[in-house]
């Protein structure tokens, strides 16, 4: 029978004799273990020493010997098998040796045998409550309950749901969440008890030793239903059976052949778990401890004898900071040192031990999934806070840290695997260099996980709160700054190519990158972005980066695609990434005019002649006839008969009046839907030539840094970016229709759904009623509770890609076409749109604010008199004001508080008979100083009401 006996806590620094029989003065103490037929015994001796016994044949004296790979372990369970033992240490890992028939050793295939203990390599990192033996398989149950098991399955007895032999531990899926806390192991089957009390069995039950009333072999866990509810505290096996104690009605059960070991011959097979009949002896005790414990006492004449306790003894277990941590810090002086460092070096070199601290109380833990990670993660905080008080302890864990980190595992067997990665970052907190070094090893760690585990750190981090999630980026953030300064440091003195980056910093970056896209996922989630999952991008902003733009800009415009930062756009800000931008679409046009040297300062930019009156016409034209070299150039424009030459205020122009006049309900290009916006016809024809063109005319207006101000929803920059459009975005544009599908996700109530009679099908109003299914036989497919997701997502792919599938990839064609640059795709959606359509909500008092003067004073009573009539002007004229200022009535993207424009006296003689005029290309106002406010308010209005017939130089 496997092990029963709990041994003692050992003495702290007991000196121990090396062979067996050093240890005779403690075998009071030490625990067996050995196989069902008595032939092959494991001795664990109180200072952790394991000897192993071999009776091979009875009249022959047994072989013994002390397993002297393990001296320097400090070993907490053993378990055996007909040919195989087990072994786990305090540190958390699992070794093995034997005969490797059927897997058993969980070594691989290619190990038939090891005569030495091998580690269990797969199952590194998880923190083991205890190990178990068959007769040739073995099984291990983790401290939140996660079962693994290996080796033989001939009869199901690994509950892996088949009879194939594994090699290799493998999770048996069918308990989880089941609350495992003991795994008990007979020849062929294996018993597994729960934290509430039941037992489920499975493999061989020929004897009846499953308990299911029936000879059945089973090849999954399933309950013992004859002892539902009778809260079992302890289960044993035996070859063939099984035994089970009931502590409130202070019954042993037993089921299966009792092989003569309970002394009832007359029944060898028992099918269903009934009480045993055998003599019961309930007053023994065992004073293993300090207090005397009563135990049930099975005998038979002749027969071994079988102890069950009242109370499950608690294993030895592998060590953890709930063990350690009061100790800690209950002696601030360090009296204990040597003793305390001996045991962070212990845990904190071992995955296992860290993955098993700071679990979830009230049985969360248990709950352990790829979505839940059972860590307290305010015990972590906790934790850090009061070894930060004692700097000797904090360095010392921070150095255990450091060493550890390169040997992570990269492919991670377990969800309890994964802790490492979210506790570790929260004791790196320090500012010091040994905290940022290994939060780099650790980010390291992460890019070296594969694909699937990366996946499931990253479901994990997203089940963080808030707080923390957003304290995990700043730590990042942080080293982000930290290696840049560096980075740039190397630049200045000539160090380093300011292209290159090195494996960390790359590797820090790549993880903030990932940590930005979960949050990216989470606001895209209904579920996430109704519950408040909210952290700010400027959390990812890295300061430094504004002086690698400024040096890209000075000394490296032309090799712009070479700019590796530019990969992580989100370390920069909206600014920074406009002047990024910026410094590609420039780039790009001054090789165009280095590539045509001999060119002429005529055919150095693009002339773009339109007609005010015919503009759509003339731009469409242009668009046709223009090379694909064209579109590198920088646009000029030229309004035909009107006096001026474009320094960037009329191509500002041409582009405002085009996106007014293409939104326009007599240009019919868009329509408008109830929010107002404008989006593509719903099941357009074939309309190539005109979404083409003016895709390409949104695209060169981005290119030549311009505003074309149409009223696209969010939704289209989703698009433009390759991201899908979200629920939000749904509401945004058509607002009913956006409210009404969350109130349909929100609904619990099953009555609702069969009163609102709703099918996968919708009805679209345009020019026609069109009936447009959703799926197949859609109209046949009632929407209910179940199916309600479905239908939404259904619903959104319809409108913001079935329906408008043509008309958008012709847009986006035209718009790739105007826009040669592709720096653009590091904007954000609400980014890019700030930046085509500007900023639409103003504050007048800043602009008053970042005016400059020149040949005024700011009290003169020309500027008084004129901030007296603006501010009095309706919000319509004021918008008028800003378009004649600067060629659009928005503001770029840039922001308001970049906004600055001049006011200039332009010294006439006769200021009255003079107009107001404005220099659109350099944002200067050339206001004449009138005698009256009342003249000065008739000028002001003429000029704003009358700006698209004229232009200036």
């Amino acid at each position: 029978m496997a092990a029963g006996r709990r041994r003692q806590r050992r003495r702290r620094g007991q000196e121990s004799k090396q062979g067996t029989e050093g240890h005779t003065q403690l075998e009071r103490n030490q625990m067996q273990c050995s196989n069902h037929s008595e032939t092959h015994k494991l001795v664990l001796f109180p200072d952790g020493k394991v000897s192993e016994h071999w009776i091979r044949d009875p009249a022959v004296r047994s072989t013994t010997r002390l397993v002297k790979e393990l001296e320097t372990q400090d070993i907490v369970q053993i378990a055996c098998g007909n040919y195989h033992s087990m072994a786990l240490s305090r540190g958390g890992v699992i070794f093995t040796w034997g005969k490797n028939t059927h897997g058993q050793l969980g070594l691989g295939s290619q190990t038939p045998f090891s005569s030495q203990p091998r580690v269990v390599k797969t199952l590194q990192g998880v923190p083991h409550a205890q190990i178990a033996a068959g007769g040739s398989h073995s099984i291990t149950v983790s401290l939140s309950g996660a079962v693994y098991s290996w080796g033989k399955n001939e009869f199901g007895q690994l509950g892996l749901g088949d009879t194939n032999d594994r090699d290799c531990p493998t999770y048996v899926g069918a308990l989880e969440h089941w609350k495992t806390v003991f795994i008990s192991c007979g020849a062929d089957h294996t018993a597994v008890l729960s934290k509430e009390g039941l037992v489920c069995t499975f493999g061989a039950g020929g004897a009846g030793q499953l308990g299911h009333n029936s000879t059945r072999n089973e090849l999954t866990p399933r309950v013992v239903a004859e002892l539902w509810g009778a809260r079992v505290s302890q289960v044993a096996c035996g070859r063939q059976y099984t035994l089970a104690y009931v502590p409130s009605l202070e019954k042993v059960y037993f089921f299966g052949s009792d092989e003569g070991h309970l002394g009832d011959k007359g029944k060898t097979n028992q099918l269903i778990p009934l009480p045993v009949n055998a003599p019961v002896s309930t007053g023994k005790c065992c004073q293993g401890g300090k207090k005397s414990e009563k135990v049930i006492e099975l005998t038979a004449e002749g027969n071994p004898t079988i102890v069950l306790r009242k109370k499950r003894k608690i294993l030895n277990r592998i060590a953890t900071l709930q063990d350690e941590m009061n100790v800690w810090l209950s002696d601030p002086s360090l009296q204990h040192w040597k003793t305390i460092k001996t045991n962070i070096r212990l845990i904190f070199s071992s995955e296992a031990c860290i993955n098993g601290s700071f679990l979830e109380k009230r049985d969360k833990h248990f709950k352990t999934s790829k979505e839940v990670s059972g860590v307290d993660m305010s015990q972590v905080q906790d934790f850090y806070k009061e070894i930060s008080k004692m700097p000797e302890v904090l360095q010392q864990v921070l150095k255990e840290i450091e060493k550890l980190l390169p040997s992570l595992s990269s492919s991670p067997t377990s969800p309890e695997n994964f802790r490492v990665y979210l506790i570790l970052p929260f004791l790196l907190q320090g500012e010091d260099d040994s905290s940022y070094c290994s939060l780099r090893l650790l980010a390291q760690a992460i890019m070296k996980l594969q694909p699937k585990a990366q996946q499931t750190l990253e479901c994990l981090w997203s089940s963080l709160e808030t707080s923390f999630f957003k304290q995990l980026v700043i730590l990042y953030q942080r080293v982000s700054q930290k290696i840049l300064s560096q980075f740039l440091r190397e630049i200045i003195q000539r160090q380093r190519n300011p292209f290159d980056l090195h494996a960390p910093e790359t590797a820090i970056l790549q993880t903030l990158q990932i940590l930005y896209q979960v949050i990216q996922t989470l606001d895209c989630d209904w579920v996430n972005s109704r519950t408040g999952f909210r952290v700010q991008e400027n959390n990812f902003h890295v300061p430094q980066v504004k002086v690698f733009v400024r040096y890209y800009c000075l000394f490296s415009a032309q090799n712009v695609s070479q700019w590796k930062l530019t990969k992580y756009p989100f370390i920069f800000d909206m600014k920074d990434k406009t002047n990024i931008h910026n410094i590609e679409c420039t780039a790009l046009s001054i090789h165009c005019v280095m590539v045509g040297i001999s060119c002429t300062v005529e055919q150095k930019c693009w002339l773009l002649p339109v007609r005010r009156h015919y503009l759509l016409q003339d731009i469409w034209t242009c668009l046709n006839n223009a090379s694909t070299q064209e579109f590198k150039k920088m646009l000029k424009v030229a309004f035909v008969g009107e006096e001026g030459m474009d320094h960037g205020g009329l191509v500002k122009e041409l582009f405002s009046v085009a996106a007014r006049t293409l939104c326009h309900p007599d240009t019919g290009a868009f329509r408008r839907v109830g929010s107002g916006l404008a989006w593509f016809p719903s099941q357009a024809s074939s309309s190539k030539e005109n979404f083409f063109q003016i895709g390409t005319l949104c695209g060169m207006a981005l290119y030549n840094m311009c505003m074309a101000p149409f009223p696209f929803p969010t939704a289209l920059y989703k698009k433009l970016l390759g991201l899908a459009p979200t629920l939000e975005d749904l509401e945004e544009l058509s607002p009913g229709a956006g409210r009404n599908l969350q109130r349909i996700l929100d609904e619990e109530c099953d009555e609702i759904f069969e009163n609102l009679s709703m099918n996968f099908m919708i009805i679209e109003e345009g020019d026609s009623m069109v009936t447009v299914e959703l799926k197949a036989h859609g109209a046949n497919i009632p929407v209910t509770r179940d199916n309600r997701k479905e239908f939404v997502d259904l619903y959104m792919n319809y409108v913001f890609n079935e329906s408008i599938r043509k008309p958008f990839e012709d847009f986006m064609q035209g718009f790739l076409r105007g826009c040669p640059g592709r720096k653009w795709k590091m904007f954000l959606p609400a980014e890019l749109q700030t930046v085509l359509q500007g900023c639409t909500k103003f504050d007048w008092h800043l602009l008053e604010k970042n005016v400059n003067y020149i040949c005024y004073g700011k009290l003169d009573q020309t500027i008084r008199n004129f901030w007296t009539v603006f501010h009095k002007l309706p919000e319509e004229k004021k918008k008028l004001f800003l378009a004649f200022l600067s060629g659009s009535d928005r503001i770029p993207g840039y922001g308001q508080e970049n906004f600055t424009f001049h006011i200039k006296d332009p010294q006439v003689a006769n200021p009255d008979e003079v107009c107001i005029k404005a220099h659109t290309c350099s944002r200067v106002l050339f206001l004449p100083r009138y005698s009256t406010k009342r003249i000065l308010k008739k000028e002001l209005l003429y000029a704003i009401e009358h700006s698209e017939s004229f232009g200036l130089a």
